[in-house]
C-alpha cells in the first residue's frame, strides 16, 4: 500500500471490515425498511416504540453480557430491536420495553449446548402477542406491491449471501410457493392468487431477515433445507387451516426446538460471526467454525 496516504489506508481497512460482516448489511436494510414503512406505507409507528424497543434490547444485552463477563456488542441486539419494530404493534410503551427484554433474555436463558434455541425477535414478538391483547403481530401492513417485493428479494439476497444462509431462505420460499400453487390448483383458483400471496412483504422479511438467522438455524446445509421445509409446511397449515395470517411467524417459534435435534442428525461446524485482525496487507477476515459436538 506504498504511496497511499495513511489516513486513506485506515479508511480502506475500516470499509473492508464494515462490508465483510453480514450484520452491518442487515442493520442498514432493516433501518431502511422502518423509514420506508413510516414515510411511504404510513405506518402508525410512534417514535417511542422504536426508542423503547432499541433501548430495552441493547440494555438487556449489556446487562447480561456484564453478568457473564463477555464484551458487549450492539449489532445483534440492534437487529432484534429493528425486527421487533417492523412487525410488532402495541399502544403501550411498557409492552415495547417488555418485547426487547423477552427477546434478548431468551438468548441467555433458553440454550442448548451453548447455542440459543429461539430467534430472539421471533420469540419476543410471538410471546408478547400471546400474553397481552394490547400487542399484536401485523404482517398485512406491508402489502403486496411487486416493486417492494423485488426490493426485498434483492436486499435480502445480499444479506443471506453474506451470512451464507441463502439456502434456508430460498428453500422456505420455494416450499411455501409450491404449497400455495398446489392449493390454488386444488381449489380451482386462478394462479394470480398465489403469485399475489408470494409478494407479501411480511413473508419476504421473514424469509430473509428472521428464519435466516445463522445462530438459530441448523448448522448443516441439509439440516437447514429440511428445517425450512418444515417451517413452510407448518406456517401454511396455520394460515389456511386455522386462518391466522401470522402463521409463518408462529411456525418458527413452534419448530425452533427441532434445531438441536436436526443438528444431532446432521452435525456440522457451528457458525461464528466474522472476526477481523489487522495485518500488514490490511484486514484479514476469518470465520471460525467450531467442530460439532
Amino acid at each position: 500500500m506504498a504511496g497511499i496516504p495513511q489516513y486513506m489506508q485506515g479508511r480502506g481497512v475500516f470499509l473492508r471490515a464494515l462490508l465483510a460482516d453480514p450484520r452491518h448489511y442487515q442493520i442498514i436494510v432493516l433501518s431502511s425498511l422502518i423509514l420506508l414503512g413510516t414515510f411511504h406505507f404510513a405506518f402508525q409507528l410512534p417514535w417511542w416504540h422504536v426508542v423503547a424497543c432499541v433501548g430495552s434490547t441493547l440494555g438487556t444485552q449489556a446487562f447480561a453480557d456484564r453478568l457473564i463477563g463477555r464484551k458487549f456488542d450492539a449489532r445483534s441486539p440492534l437487529i432484534s430491536a429493528l425486527s421487533l419494530t417492523l412487525l410488532l404493534r402495541t399502544g403501550s410503551v411498557t409492552l415495547s420495553i417488555a418485547a426487547g427484554v423477552l427477546a434478548i433474555g431468551s438468548k441467555y436463558i433458553l440454550r442448548w449446548r451453548g447455542k440459543h434455541i429461539f430467534n430472539p425477535a421471533n420469540f419476543g414478538l410471538v410471546i408478547l402477542s400471546l400474553l397481552f391483547t394490547g400487542a399484536w403481530i401485523s404482517p398485512g401492513q406491508w402489502g403486496t406491491a411487486p416493486i417492494f417485493a423485488l426490493f426485498l428479494l434483492g436486499m435480502g439476497g445480499i444479506v443471506t449471501g453474506k451470512a451464507k444462509r441463502w439456502d434456508v431462505s430460498l428453500t422456505l420460499l420455494v416450499s411455501y410457493a409450491a404449497l400455495l400453487f398446489g392449493r390454488a390448483i386444488w381449489l380451482g383458483d386462478p394462479l394470480t392468487i398465489p403469485v399475489h400471496q408470494l409478494q407479501s412483504g411480511a413473508l419476504l422479511i421473514f424469509a430473509f431477515f428472521m428464519i435466516s438467522d445463522p445462530k438459530t438455524t441448523p448448522d448443516a446445509r441439509l439440516g437447514r433445507v429440511l428445517y425450512a421445509m418444515i417451517v413452510a409446511a407448518l406456517g401454511f397449515s396455520i394460515q389456511f387451516a386455522f386462518y391466522n395470517a401470522a402463521g409463518i411467524i408462529l411456525a418458527l417459534i413452534i419448530t425452533a426446538p427441532l434445531v438441536p435435534l436436526i443438528d444431532r442428525f446432521f452435525p456440522s461446524g457451528r457458525y461464528q460471526w466474522p472476526k477481523f485482525s489487522l495485518s500488514p496487507n490490511g484486514v484479514s477476515n476469518e470465520t471460525v467454525q467450531i467442530p460439532a459436538e
